[in-house]
């Protein structure tokens, strides 16, 4: 009886964070694209960020580099994300400077998110998993320039 509540419970749960996920894409917008990227941050206060990326727009893979910074922050962290691009209607709307409210708290193995945006109305809601020791609580500008 007591894991059938259990299964219950669970199943109820996924099924609000799947239209929970539903609603917040909507308001991002239309999928337009899909990014991968490994970066790099080394941090002591002001920090850089650098890396490469893959963006898969209209059947067709773009590579861009990623360069930017953060504010307060201390240590370093390799990253991994996966994202979705919203708003892209043109190519080369995607090169600029992203910014996003940004917190990690890394050591060993870490997972975060962001929602980032630039002036052109592109929009890219990222998932990442990071490795290292790094605190940070900032804002954070990074740069994609395609290749």
């Amino acid at each position: 009886m007591r894991f059938s509540s259990v299964v219950a419970a669970a199943a109820l749960a996924v099924s609000f964070g799947a239209v929970s996920a539903a609603h917040a894409a909507d308001a991002l917008g239309a999928p337009t694209a899909k990014i991968t990227l490994t970066a790099k941050s080394a941090d002591i206060g002001v920090g850089y960020t650098w890396g490469e990326g893959k963006l898969t727009y209209g059947g067709k893979s773009h590579t861009f580099s990623i360069t930017g910074g953060t504010i307060a922050a201390v240590g370093f962290s390799k990253i991994e994300g996966t994202g979705t691009v919203y708003n892209l209607h043109r190519l080369k709307d995607f090169d600029g400077t992203y910014a996003a409210a940004h917190g990690e708290a890394t050591l060993g193995q870490g997972l975060g998110g962001a929602v980032l945006e630039n002036k052109n109305g592109v929009r890219i809601k990222i998932e990442t998993i990071s490795q290292g020791a790094r605190l940070a609580g900032s804002a954070q500008g990074l740069t994609f320039t395609l290749k």
